[in-house]
């Protein structure tokens, strides 16, 4: 039997609930799929802050390091926003990436056709949509220096962010681009501003440069950011994977959440470098936040942190038959009619994040037989 270590960090806000789904997949994958789990669980968020007055601690951060992979659910809220900036809950989050050293960020658009009817674009715009946006994570805006807000006098403060990126940053996070196009439709499109940035230009170039050096049989194409961010709304379908720095994936990656009808439903994996023994250090997380004014009511779609795990099993344990099974059973339950209240549409069946649960459970039942 296949043994993994997790670290379940479930957050704030709804994290809890939809995490307690999870981990009825987790079991269900230990007692029918011959895969055992040692999971353990911390703290992150706010909720770190109430019980160590720092949202990630050292502890939970060794943890994170020792862990096969990290399942996070979400973080953050209205409570915590008096904290300082370095101490709010995100800036745990931020210590898992930079420490795991998690530098490629997998955010995958699909719209299941079941639910096709709730996105706000024509269904003839998303239909069959399926797309990766791949967001280098540990460089750029967020991390770059000097960073800070100053005081010029006079009652005048001047803020400041420095975009920086290296060629080894941009062409790592472009060679994970280029390996998952190779497995999908082998068109990588590359995003960034170098018509107005030097970042922009150096990306532009150093991703060009590993193209013809090591994938000069992936389609690679470029477009400028704002380009991107409109023909993602126009015609989504033209792209397979777009590959872009921090603050632009951040962004498209968010827009291209909204093409499938709801936030709810989409996962990501945030990946480091392979070690010695092809072992990546990985966290999975829903891309949707921790939606406080939800929390406790049992009505949040889990479905996202269900795929969360799903990429999981096959990014960090190679499992991908049972990835594609839990994929399966989803597609199932929504072709059903299952509805979280923000999918929900005339017509089908709303339920609650526990009987969600349920329902996804029974499928895989159904589908192993």
């Amino acid at each position: 039997m296949a043994a993994y270590s997790l670290l379940m960090l479930p957050g704030d806000g709804i994290g809890p609930e939809v995490m307690r789904q999870v981990r009825r997949v987790i079991d269900w994958m230990g007692r029918r799929r011959d895969l055992e789990f040692t999971v353990s669980e911390g703290l992150v968020g706010g909720c770190a802050i109430d019980a160590y007055g720092v949202p990630l601690s050292d502890e939970t951060m060794a943890q994170a390091l020792a862990a096969d992979a990290v399942l996070l659910g979400a973080v953050g809220g209205p409570k915590w926003d008096g904290v300082s900036f370095d101490k709010r809950p995100e800036a745990g989050l931020l210590r898992l990436r930079k420490e795991m050293e998690l530098f490629a960020n997998l955010r995958p658009a699909v719209v299941f056709d079941a639910l096709v009817d709730a996105s706000t674009l024509k269904p003839e715009v998303v239909r069959g949509l399926d797309i990766m946006i791949v967001r280098e994570l540990t460089g750029g805006v967020y991390f770059g220096e000097p960073r800070g807000i100053e005081d010029l006098g006079n009652g005048i403060r001047r803020g400041v962010n420095t975009q920086v990126y290296t060629t080894p940053e941009i062409q790592r996070v472009a060679r994970v681009a280029f390996e998952l196009a190779r497995k999908r439709g082998n068109k990588v499109c590359s995003c960034e501003k170098r018509n107005v940035m030097e970042s922009g230009l150096l990306w532009n170039q150093d991703v060009t440069a590993l193209h013809a050096a090591e994938y000069k049989d992936v389609e690679l194409s470029h477009m400028l950011a704002d380009a991107a961010a409109m023909q993602l709304v126009r015609n989504p379908k033209q792209f397979d994977v777009i590959v872009t720095d921090n603050l632009f994936g951040d962004i498209l990656s968010d827009e291209a959440a909204m093409l499938t009808g709801s936030i709810g439903m989409l996962p990501s994996a945030s990946l480091g470098a392979a070690d010695a023994s092809g072992r990546r250090k990985a966290l999975y997380e829903p891309v949707h936040g921790s939606a406080p004014d939800i929390a406790g009511r049992d009505i949040a779609n889990p479905i996202a942190s269900l795929l969360s795990f799903g990429m999981a099993l096959r990014y960090s344990f190679d499992r991908g038959e049972e990835a594609d099974l839990l994929d399966r059973a989803v597609q199932n339950v929504l072709k059903g009619g299952m509805r979280t209240a923000d999918i929900m549409s005339p017509g089908m069946a709303r339920c609650s994040t526990s009987v969600m649960g349920d329902s996804i459970l029974r499928e895989l039942d159904k589908l192993v037989g």
